[in-house]
């Protein structure tokens, strides 16, 4: 019998970055090293996790940005020196919990590392998914995108049945799920949603918008003003920049924006807007250290006066503040999966990228190309 390993590899935040994160290993000034940690002997109740797959999200990013103060940020950012924060999919090969045999496949927070010690507490098995699924789909539409997509659809937005419904990064692990949330679980009256391709469009109309805009098209913000012909009930956002801007006249009176995420400013954490209103939509442009030249939101445009005239509710959420319900919640779904109102597929809702560890961190930055359908998930290999 091959003995459990005394070390790991792991991928520790050596850097905060600016712009980009990196992984260069002969730049001093790398965001990320990869090390070799020891691998602390168990204590009861906790088991050893090799790791499997990787969740990337978005939000993990503000979570190593210098400019996000610990007092502001709804967790603790990682620390210099400590691995990078990630939800992940791991086996148990050594276990002092009884709960937890060897062999069992739990969810937790396993970090950028190879192996992982985790409290059984804080490691939640996993049983399989109805139709065969990958439990890959634990990390996305059965877990935190597909929670976030409802709890801030449903909870935050109070989103009713009838009402009309804009959804940006709809192609997206939450937007794909809040596409189908609006129209099969909600019964919204029209679902539109915006994605960076046709293709991606195309496919966001599979789930079940009625429409689905490309914000790269020459015409898209004349074809957004006319697909919101009447203005809209709710705007669910997940990008931020420009879009968010335009979207600020296109919501009706005392309307909902839900304030999701701002993934297109996440590598430039400084709030701001461009200079030009002429420029491409900030959505479209590199935050990599290439973008124009732009000024403070001190001098927002004029479309945010929009929240005052038209008594609009902007509403910002966290998942983790409804993490009670998650499984009352995951069982709705499972349900709505069944019943036909979940489109839900191994080929089409998320994309595994096979990465040996040495990449782990090239995979996550394609979160941030807006090259991914679905949840983007890494698998070590």
């Amino acid at each position: 019998m091959a003995s459990s390993p005394s070390s790991t590899r792991s991928w520790v935040v050596e850097n905060h970055p600016k712009g980009v994160a990196t992984f260069d290993a002969n730049d001093a000034s790398s965001t990320f090293k990869l090390v070799d940690r020891p691998i602390p002997a168990l204590e009861q109740d906790q088991v050893l996790v090799k790791s499997i797959y990787y969740s990337n999200d978005p939000a993990q990013r503000p979570a190593i940005d210098a400019s996000v103060k610990a007092e502001r940020h709804y967790t603790a950012p990682v620390k210099l020196g400590d691995p990078m924060m990630a939800r992940g999919i791991g086996e148990v090969i050594e276990s002092k919990a009884d709960k937890l045999p060897k062999g069992t496949i739990v969810q937790g927070n396993l970090g950028w590392n190879e192996y992982v010690v985790l409290n059984a507490a804080e490691a939640d098995a996993r049983q399989p998914l109805p139709n065969g699924l990958s439990m890959t789909h634990y990390l996305g539409a059965f877990g935190g995108t597909g929670l976030t997509a409802y709890y801030g659809l449903v909870v935050v937005g109070e989103a009713k049945k009838g009402q009309r419904i804009v959804i940006s990064g709809a192609a997206g692990a939450t937007g794909s799920m809040t596409v189908q949330i609006a129209k099969n679980i909600v019964g919204a009256s029209e679902v539109i949603g915006i994605a960076g391709t046709d293709e991606k469009c195309k496919w966001v109309e599979t789930l079940g918008a009625d429409k689905c805009l490309n914000y790269k098209s020459p015409t898209f913000e004349q074809d957004l003003i006319k697909a919101t012909d009447g203005f809209v009930d709710i705007y669910f956002d997940n990008v931020g920049g420009s879009i968010l801007d335009l979207m600020l006249t296109r919501v009706k009176q005392h309307g909902v924006i839900v304030q999701c995420g701002l993934v297109s400013d996440y590598n430039s954490m400084n709030p701001t807007v461009l200079k030009s209103k002429k420029s491409p939509p900030s959505c479209l442009l590199s935050r990599y250290g290439r973008h124009p030249q732009r000024h403070q939101v001190t001098d927002y445009s004029k479309d945010y006066f929009q929240v005052i005239t038209m008594r609009l509710s902007i509403r910002g959420f966290i998942v983790i503040d409804f993490l009670d319900k998650a499984a009352e919640t995951i069982k709705l779904f499972i349900q709505a999966l069944k019943d036909g109102k979940l489109k839900i597929s191994d080929e089409e809702s998320e994309q595994v990228v096979d990465t040996k560890f040495e990449d782990v961190p090239k995979t996550w930055l394609k979160l941030f190309d807006g090259g991914n359908t679905g949840k983007l998930v890494t698998k070590i290999v």
